[in-house]
């Protein structure tokens, strides 16, 4: 069985504040959250966020930007270690952000894919039999053979994607805005992406598409300034949302 469960967790940025020219000049009488700060400050990005995932959950997160989404898909997945609450997950995890991680620019694409996948949580025997499939998917061919920092961003993107791809998670953490290369790779990529919300035990969803959130998700959370403000029906939280923007 897998599971997300979020009690009372907590976020906080220390943020540096450098003493600029212009704030020299200028008196410092800029009105932002940040102009008051003397030396390091705090910024709170999630805010005692409780949250209870289980197999067949598909949760949409929604809300404006800088809301805390993402934020919050990085504490799932553990990219950032959490201030203050506790957190368990259950299961494996694959992330669809962040997919640069894990890879040595100075090694090949076939080196990469390796690398990729024992970072994904896989041994070398079990990625050893997905190589081939992977670099068939990426279309890259013998562009495999030459280091990655020689790729265009295109190409990088593919080679990402095809990798973080070909994994089976239980639990799938997929933040919308994402590119997976050329206009030629979108309809196979999307495809993918599709059949792996579909087979996914529990889905995460950061999303901007009020449909999306509705058609592919089961429950909703509506974040403003780190913090729920609604959880539940991916069509009620969706209607509340469009009422107070």
């Amino acid at each position: 069985m897998s599971h997300i469960i979020l009690k009372d967790v907590c976020l906080d940025y220390k943020v540096k504040k450098d003493i600029k020219f212009k704030d020299l000049v200028l008196g410092n009488r800029s009105e932002s959250k940040f102009s008051k700060m003397s030396g390091d400050g705090i910024i709170r990005a999630l805010n005692k966020i409780n949250l209870e995932l289980h197999d067949g959950d598909r949760l949409a997160i929604i809300g404006p930007n800088g809301a805390g989404k993402s934020s919050l898909l990085k504490v799932i997945s553990e990219i950032y270690p959490i201030s203050r609450g506790n957190i368990a997950v259950s299961g494996s995890v694959a992330t669809m952000f962040e997919m640069a991680t894990g890879f040595d620019m100075d090694a090949s694409g076939w080196e990469n894919i390796r690398l990729r996948g024992i970072m994904l949580g896989l041994t070398p025997k079990e990625i050893e039999p997905k190589v081939q499939e992977i670099a068939e998917f990426s279309e890259l061919g013998d562009y495999l053979d030459i280091p990655v920092k020689y790729y265009s961003s295109g190409m990088f993107i593919r080679l990402a994607f095809s990798v973080s791809t070909s994994v089976d998670p239980d639990i799938l953490l997929l933040d919308e805005v994402l590119s997976a290369g050329d206009a030629g790779f979108v309809d196979k990529a999307n495809k993918r992406i599709n059949e792996m919300m579909k087979s996914a035990k529990i889905l995460v969803l950061v999303t901007h598409s009020m449909d999306s959130a509705i058609k592919f998700c089961n429950k909703a959370i509506l974040l403003k300034q780190g913090e729920i403000l609604k959880f539940g029906d991916p069509q009620k939280v969706v209607d509340y949302y469009l009422k107070i923007v």
